[in-house]
C-alpha cells in the first residue's frame, strides 16, 4: 500500500507491518506526536501519519538510528498528543497537530484525562493479573507454550517466535525450553534479578 494513497489505516495493522509489539507501535506514535483516531472501537491514524511511522521505521532499521535522532533530523519537535475532547468540547485538529494547554488547571486537566483514557483503553479485571501468573509459572518451573506467552505479554506467535532462544519483558526473562505436547514451543520463565 502506498501510504499517500491511504485515508486512515488501522493501528491493530501495525504491529504486523513493522513487527513490533503493540507498546512499541504506541511508542513510536508517541514519540512523533500522531495521536490515534477512533472510528466506534477501532483506532485508526492518516495516512500521513502512517508515511512518517514508515520513515521511522526504515529510518531506525536500515540506517541505525534512534527514534530521537529522526525527530531531531526532521525538526519534528512536536507537543505530546492530546487525546479526547480538548477545551470546549472541541476534538483535537485532524491534521494530526495536539493542542498545547495555556494555563496550568487546563495542562492538570489534559492529563487527568490522558490518564483515565489509558486506563479505560486497558482490559477490564485485575490488569496486572499476568504479573501473577508470571510469578507462578517462574517459581513452579512451568513451561509456558508460545500461545500462553502471547495471551499473557499480549504479544503475537510471530512477535514471540522471533524473539530468538530468549527475551526479556514484565521483569522476566523467557528461555526456549524444548517443545510442548501440542508442537509449539515451549518457554521457561525466570524471574530477572536486578
Amino acid at each position: 500500500m502506498n501510504p499517500g494513497e491511504i485515508d486512515r489505516f488501522p493501528v491493530s495493522q501495525l504491529e504486523g507491518r513493522y513487527s513490533l509489539a503493540r507498546s512499541a507501535v504506541y511508542k513510536r506514535m508517541e514519540q512523533l506526536g500522531i495521536a490515534p483516531q477512533r472510528l466506534g472501537k477501532r483506532a485508526f491514524i492518516t495516512g500521513q501519519d502512517l508515511a512518517l511511522m514508515d520513515e521511522l521505521h526504515a529510518f531506525i532499521n536500515y540506517q541505525s538510528g534512534s527514534a530521537a535522532e529522526f525527530i531531531e533530523a526532521r525538526g519534528l519537535r512536536r507537543p505530546p498528543p492530546v487525546r479526547g475532547p480538548v477545551g470546549n468540547g472541541r476534538p483535537p485538529p485532524e491534521n494530526g497537530a495536539a493542542l498545547v494547554p495555556t494555563d496550568l488547571g487546563s495542562f492538570v486537566r489534559s492529563i487527568v484525562t490522558e490518564v483515565f483514557n489509558g486506563l479505560a483503553a486497558l482490559p477490564s479485571g485485575d490488569r496486572l493479573n499476568y504479573f501473577d501468573r508470571l510469578e507462578a509459572a517462574a517459581q513452579n518451573g512451568w513451561l509456558l507454550s508460545t500461545t500462553e506467552v502471547g495471551d499473557l505479554l499480549d504479544l503475537s506467535p510471530a512477535e514471540i517466535e522471533g524473539s530468538g532462544d530468549s527475551f526479556f519483558e514484565a521483569g522476566f526473562i523467557f528461555r526456549r525450553s524444548g517443545y510442548r505436547k501440542n508442537g509449539q514451543v515451549a518457554w521457561r520463565v525466570t524471574k530477572r534479578l536486578k
